[in-house]
């Protein structure tokens, strides 16, 4: 066998290797040197391949190494690489054979210095968890129509922009409070907090503020907020670090309107999220979430404005139907009584007519008796019985037909259910697909890679793995 892989030379020569030999030999000697290896770095290149795939480079000022994460590890991951981030990597140091490369096959990826801050967001939120600052008892429902929406978020940040967009094409007639704050960096939170202390104070002028303080309140021109929006853009964990503040989270738990938190990104968490009101994924949704559109309300007003106008027509059209029928008693009532003596008379009438004819039938039907009684009766029962032995005479081949057709009845049906019996549609080549709890599978929608399923065939079962579905 060693034959296979290189030439034995003379003992004064250096060994010479197949290249595919020595390109073997690295790769053992790196797995068995390096492997499992933690690696942290700057991702360069990163792209993501139709098959799932993702391929990048991990680079420092020092050097650079070439990575492949397969489809499985890329699933796991809970956030989207970008150019530049900052990650570290686990995996094992290999050798792409085929190009004799050097490479890393990464099984998992985290933000550099993210461990440490995710157990900090982890404890953190179990502790407000268990203090029930996220029951969904305290959630409050929106208010349909606000007199007014406050927004706290960095007057620098992009968000503000699509908010104040967005309220501006669906509530151009609802006011909107901006209270600035820094949304990132280490007095983020205190900032943050002190805004939506303002912005209490004037949700409160609707809600019970003490007297003296709503005047002061009212008479500054600012409008009774209803509800409050606490957004920011999208950034790593460290960027959205100061919305996962237990002081910052305590004063959302106390808003005496509700609040929607719209930080990050659809697929970023933060404890402000878990304590305000509602959740929106962006900020441009936080702000759709507490505005209804002007148009859509108008229409709602049109609409319940033809309706009761369609009601009151049909209740005035009623009445005044009611108020003819009723004047039209009132205005003679000795028409009504004759009426009434009329219909007595013609009810009498027609009460005498009907015993007198039911008198006339019952003698009529009397006297008939009277002649049929005196007959003898022997020829009649003599007619009888020779009309039930004919009938004798044809019951057997009566009943020989009827069963001749019951049976062609029954050969007809048992080949009508042969035709459809399941296990021919089975012999022609078909598969029964089924689920693990045994719902049947008729659409390649209604799969999912990795799923599990139980094709029944003419002769028995296999197990089958969905591989990829191919919905048409």
């Amino acid at each position: 066998m060693e034959s296979d892989f290189f030439v034995q030379p003379p003992a004064s020569a250096p060994r010479i290797w197949a290249v595919g030999a020595l390109t073997r030999a690295i790769a053992d000697a790196l797995e068995a040197r390096f492997n499992p290896v933690a690696v942290r770095g700057e991702i360069s290149g990163f792209t993501r391949a139709a098959s799932g795939h993702c391929y990048f480079s991990l680079k420092d000022e020092a050097g650079q190494l070439r990575c492949a994460m397969f489809r499985r590890a890329a699933g796991l991951l809970n956030f989207n690489p970008r150019e530049g981030d900052q990650v570290e990597v686990r995996g094992r140091v290999a050798v792409y054979e085929p190009r004799g490369d050097l490479q890393l096959v990464v099984e998992s990826m985290q933000r550099a210095g993210q461990g440490a801050l995710f157990e900090q967001f982890l404890r953190l939120k179990a502790q407000l968890e268990a203090e029930g600052l996220f029951h969904a008892e305290r959630k409050r429902p929106l208010p349909e129509t606000p007199r007014a929406i406050g927004v706290v978020t960095s007057l620098a940040a992009a968000a503000l922009h699509d908010v104040l967009t967005a309220l501006a094409r669906r509530v151009p007639h609802i006011p909107v409070v901006v209270v600035p704050a820094a949304v990132q960096g280490a007095g983020a939170p205190e900032e943050l907090r002190r805004a939506l202390s303002k912005l209490y104070l004037l949700a409160q002028v609707g809600v019970g503020l003490e007297a003296d303080l709503a005047q002061k309140v009212a008479a500054d021109g600012a409008p009774p907020i209803d509800v409050i929006l606490l957004v920011r853009g999208g950034g790593s964990i460290e960027d959205l670090w100061a919305f996962n503040d237990e002081r910052l989270a305590r004063t959302i738990a106390v808003s005496p309107v509700p609040l929607i938190s719209g930080v990050g990104h659809e697929t970023d968490f933060t404890i402000a999220d878990f304590v305000a009101d509602l959740r929106a994924p962006t900020p441009t949704a936080a702000a759709e979430l507490a505005s209804v559109p002007r148009a859509q309300r108008l229409a709602d007003v049109d609409a319940l404005a033809e309706r009761l106008a369609r009601a009151l027509r049909r209740r005035v059209d009623a009445e005044s139907q009611r108020l003819d029928w009723l004047a039209g008693r009132l205005s003679r009532p000795s028409d009504a009584v004759a009426a009434e003596r009329l219909r007595l008379d013609r009810q009498a009438q027609r009460l005498r007519h009907a015993l007198a004819l039911r008198l006339e039938r019952e003698s009529a039907r009397l006297a008939q008796l009277r002649d049929r009684l005196p007959r003898p009766l022997a020829p009649r029962l003599a007619a009888e019985q020779l009309r039930l032995a004919r009938l004798g005479e044809r019951l057997p081949d009566a009943v020989a037909r009827q069963g001749a057709a019951a049976h062609e009845r029954l050969a007809l049906a048992a080949l009508r259910l042969a035709a459809l019996d399941p296990q021919r549609v089975l012999e022609r080549g078909y598969a029964w697909l089924q689920t693990a709890d045994g719902q049947a599978v008729t659409h390649a929608a209604d799969t999912h890679i990795g799923q599990a399923l139980t094709a029944t065939l003419a002769d028995g079962k296999v197990d089958l793995s969905v591989v990829t579905p191919r919905p048409r």
